[in-house]
């Protein structure tokens, strides 16, 4: 499912026409609040998402999203009649992962989102289970029990090494190198307090 937050009603009806045809069902909200109350219902593969908007501009609403760490990591498409690369870089620096600027041509916009889907399914193969610990690696979040844990950088780093390598014995100055990049005389006790803090 495709969700569109755009309040000008020709350029809506006509990119849910388009994608709908192309086999993208998606879905069209003239207002944010509209929006928002169909996002507890369905979270979709991806948002595009409008600037200028009533109730709250685009800008506002990403800012929501990447906040929200149930909806961080939802795809955003900005769509905007602000074509500067100042206005892109904004964008795009505050949470957007594409940028597309009106006028624009339907044919590419169908292009860009296959393409950001593609991307999407790419990293979410790399996400790794075992047992009951979770690591979603777009979101760089951990749960165990369905419980979000809190990790350090580092914690991080080395539970999905662990993780992408279980069932091979790991050395301590394996996981200096790989972690910290390099090897350095009190290495092992560094490796040990952070291995004690993951298994706590």
């Amino acid at each position: 499912m495709i969700y569109m937050l755009e309040d000008d009603a020709n350029i809506r009806n006509f990119v849910l026409y388009a994608l709908n045809n192309s086999g993208l069902e998606a879905k069209g909200f003239e207002r944010p609040s509209e929006f928002w109350a169909a996002l507890k219902e369905e979270t979709p593969s991806v948002l595009l998402l409008d600037i200028m908007l009533p109730e709250e501009d685009g800008m506002q609403v990403l800012a929501k999203l990447r906040s929200n760490p149930e909806y961080a990591g939802l795809p955003v498409i900005m769509l905007t009649a602000k074509g500067s690369e100042y206005d892109k870089v904004i964008g795009l620096d505050s949470g957007a992962d594409d940028y597309v600027a009106k006028p624009f041509g339907t044919m590419e916009l169908i292009s860009r989102i296959k393409a950001l889907l593609r991307r999407i399914d790419r990293v979410k193969k790399e996400d790794l289970n075992y047992g009951t610990i979770r690591i979603d690696v777009s979101r760089h979040t951990v749960q165990v029990d369905g419980n979000e844990v809190e990790l350090t950088y580092k914690e991080y780093e080395i539970l999905k090494y662990l993780m992408k390598n279980r069932g091979i014995v790991l050395t301590r100055d394996s996981l200096m190198e790989k972690i910290w990049g390099y090897d350095f005389e009190h290495g092992n006790r560094t490796v040990d307090v952070h291995i004690q803090s993951l298994r706590k």
